[in-house]
């Protein structure tokens, strides 16, 4: 099969011809008709964060079942799936304390003495996320798949699989926006559009969008934004403390800078909470005025929007 591989950290990924394994026994072999593009990609490309070469990327994508392993009954050959880096073991620390999005992978992966499932030339080529949908086939575990409708748009289907699950689920899981609430969503591309229609959905009052481009500021109003704020323009943080006359009960962060990080923290009113969707380059350090933290103004990460992806998703 054709893929797109990253052959070295910091240059364009190339199309070449990439030998894709048989299905294990509790594999399912995938013929890719979507993949999302999503910066987290272009993160690891750029080397901000680690990534063995040669790999294959994407993680967001949808597609046809071709082929299933012998323990899998879940799907058969036809459905439509979509697939999530969310996919969870069951028996893990993390699974069975009911935060499976935090999955250590447990036998989700092939061993080092196994075949490895993607190679070129006999050499193995890592699996991003254990998925690489940059490519014309996958060949993943069937816990890293959920079956859709086949009415659902395969080339809609396949942004489910990361920005509608993180941001839905960041302003639902993570988050917990409640009916009420009043919520800033800093950076609306993907994530954030749909951090504020998570938001929207969970009943939020006022939902504040900030960004530094008009085309995304008038998206946002679609997806459910009732304020938009042009961060190009004035400071951000004075505008949402003025909007709402002392801060927002939830401040979401969809860009990956520690500017917007630290900005977040600053537009929380009292008791407010922050939460940092971005990938934030590594090495960087917040820096935060702790006595703010004596008004229980708090700061958190989140994970591929806390999400339960067999559950979270269909929903």
């Amino acid at each position: 099969m054709r893929a797109a591989v990253l052959t070295e950290v910091g240059k364009p990924l190339e199309i070449l011809e990439v030998q894709v394994d048989k299905p294990g026994p509790d594999e399912v072999l995938i013929r890719t008709v979507a993949s999302g593009i999503c910066h987290s990609d272009l993160h690891f490309q750029e080397g901000k964060y680690p990534c063995a070469c040669p790999t294959v990327l994407g993680h967001e994508a949808s597609g046809v079942v071709e082929a299933v392993g012998s323990n899998v009954r879940y799907v058969v050959p036809g459905d439509h799936v979509v697939t999530c880096v969310s996919m969870a073991c069951g028996s893990c620390r993390q699974c069975l304390r009911g935060r499976s999005h935090l999955c250590a992978h447990e036998g989700l992966v092939r061993s080092p003495g196994e075949r490895p499932r993607l190679s070129r030339d006999g050499a193995t080529v890592h699996q991003y996320f254990e998925l690489s949908c940059y490519a014309e086939q996958m060949l993943v575990h069937e816990k890293a798949v959920v079956k859709i409708t086949k009415e659902l748009p395969l080339e809609k289907a396949a942004l489910l699989g990361c920005s509608v699950v993180t941001g839905v689920g960041a302003a639902q899981n993570t988050a917990k926006v409640g009916p009420g609430d009043t919520v800033a969503v800093v950076g609306c591309g993907g994530i954030g559009l749909n951090a504020i229609q998570g938001a929207r959905l969970a009943g939020a009052e006022r939902i504040i969008a900030v960004d530094r481009l008009r085309g995304k500021l008038e998206l946002a109003t679609l997806f459910g934004a009732t304020d938009t704020i042009d961060a190009s323009a004035s400071d951000p943080v004075a505008q949402v403390v003025e909007l709402t006359k002392g801060g927002v009960d939830h401040a979401i962060e969809a860009v990956g800078l520690k500017q917007t990080a630290e900005q977040c923290f600053r537009m929380l009113g009292v008791g407010g909470t922050a939460t940092v969707i971005g990938m934030i380059p590594i090495g960087t350090q917040l820096e935060l005025h702790a006595v703010e933290l004596l008004s229980e103004r708090r700061i958190q990460g989140s994970s591929m929007g806390s999400t339960c992806f067999r559950i979270d998703m269909p929903t």
